[in-house]
């Protein structure tokens, strides 16, 4: 009988011990704060950038797909006039596929497009959703034939000076640019990796547009 009821209490002992133990490992456990991402993306719907438009867009919603439904994104179109087409859930698709259709077109007095202007309005976006509690970012889609003219054109010089300004208020913001020609991009990587970095800053032509969501999940810290 006494050897039952040692049995017992070594029994009793060893599983307070482990299960103890298993508390102090699971409660040492720090799992990932999650963030909302609020991602603003700059559409370029010009007559420049209309053979690549359709497979733009799917991208764009491919991106849209993988974020989370907390994730909240803006679309601002770039043509002629720079302007909102879209705002709310990430994975509202029925949305964005009709702002993206009924605004995202060809128009035929529509042949420049004003990336400076549309630019402008993503920080300025970001800046407004940063103060929200969501990490901002700004995904640019289109061709960056920027030739709407001179006062509308992104001003490479002084644009690293605006992400650094931005980067005070918001450390973990990035930049994705997609589906310009090579030559573009790597002017785009030239001037804004010194202030971006290469995890940062994600450069996606049509040769590595497959191995760029995980990268720009990455980027904004997923």
């Amino acid at each position: 009988m006494n050897k039952k009821i040692i049995t017992v209490a070594i029994l009793i002992l060893s599983i307070a011990i482990i299960a103890k133990g298993l508390f102090v490992a699971l409660k040492s456990i720090k799992t990932d704060e999650f963030h909302k991402s609020a991602i603003i993306f700059v559409l370029d719907s010009s007559v420049s950038n209309q053979i690549q438009l359709d497979n733009e867009i799917k991208y764009l919603k491919s991106l849209c797909s993988i974020l989370d439904p907390e994730d909240e994104i803006k679309i601002i179109r770039v043509a002629g006039e720079s302007y909102l087409i879209f705002e709310g859930s990430a994975s509202d698709s029925s949305g964005i596929t009709k702002a993206v259709s009924k605004y995202a077109k060809y128009e035929k007095n529509t042949v420049q497009a004003s990336y400076a202007t549309a630019i402008k309005k993503a920080f300025s976006h970001c800046i407004t959703m940063a103060r929200e509690g969501y990490n901002p970012s700004i995904v640019v889609i289109g061709d960056l034939e920027d030739n709407y003219g001179y006062n509308e054109q992104i001003n490479w010089e002084v644009l690293p000076k605006n992400i650094k300004n931005t980067k005070k208020y918001i450390p973990e913001f990035a930049m994705m640019f997609a589906y310009a020609h090579p030559k573009k991009l790597d002017m785009v990587k030239e001037k804004l990796t010194s202030v971006l970095g290469e995890k940062k800053l994600i450069i996606v032509n049509e040769q590595n547009i497959e191995k760029s969501q995980r990268r720009f999940l990455n980027a904004i810290g997923r």
